[in-house]
């Protein structure tokens, strides 16, 4: 669950200005706490309340006297470098808001012309719309046409990886695929009859009965 942000303004009930007063000072003493432990540097607050005589210190005065003395004795370009007042910090909210509001505005001219787009497809005519209206509906059309020209390029360079890899497959399974071994060879390469074979083995029995002998 979001926290509800907080509306930056003057608290005029004085109990419950009081109350979060109370409330935001130890949690901004306890950030530079945790600053300080964190990340080894050199932290200090003052804090000057209206309803306390003396002001809050962290750590102590002793620390916070050093730390104020150690940053007077840069020079002065160093000193207003990273320092912010009221007026910048306001002037920055400004531009965020408006950036914010700017951005809302598009994004409600979005939609409209969104729902104008589709009426249109729907059979309504374009001559009740203003010259402004066409111009905005024109460039979002305009926009949506380059989106599903690059969504229709994404794919098809998707389909083109796709089939490469395919038909890399297919070309290393052939390559892989092992060769039959040829047919064995018949006596000595050549093919005899049944008659040869009958000279053959009479030739054989005399060349044995020779050797017998």
């Amino acid at each position: 669950m979001t926290r509800e942000k907080v509306k930056l303004c003057h608290i005029a009930n004085d109990s419950a200005r009081k109350t979060t007063f109370k409330k935001r000072k130890k949690g901004l003493l306890k950030k530079v706490s945790e600053i300080h432990t964190l990340c080894g540097t050199d932290t200090c607050a003052i804090i000057y309340g209206p309803y306390d005589n003396q002001p809050d210190v962290w750590p102590s005065n002793h620390e916070v006297e050093r730390i104020v003395s150690k940053f007077k004795r840069m020079p002065e370009m160093k000193q207003s470098k990273k320092t912010e007042n009221q007026n910048s910090f306001l002037r920055w909210r400004i531009m965020k808001s408006n950036e914010h509001l700017q951005k809302q505005r598009n994004d409600n001219r979005e939609k409209e012309m969104t729902d104008v787009m589709f009426q249109t497809l729907a059979g309504k005519s374009l001559h009740s719309l203003s010259l402004m209206e066409l111009n905005d509906l024109g460039s979002m059309i305009e926009q949506q046409l380059k989106e599903i020209d690059k969504i229709q390029s994404d794919a098809n360079s998707i389909m083109a990886t796709v089939a490469g890899s395919s038909s890399s497959a297919a070309a290393a399974a052939t390559l892989l695929t092992p060769t039959p071994p040829p047919p064995p060879p018949t006596d000595h390469g050549v093919m005899m009859n049944d008659g040869d074979s009958y000279q053959a083995a009479a030739a054989l029995m005399e060349l044995m009965n020779h050797k017998i002998l």
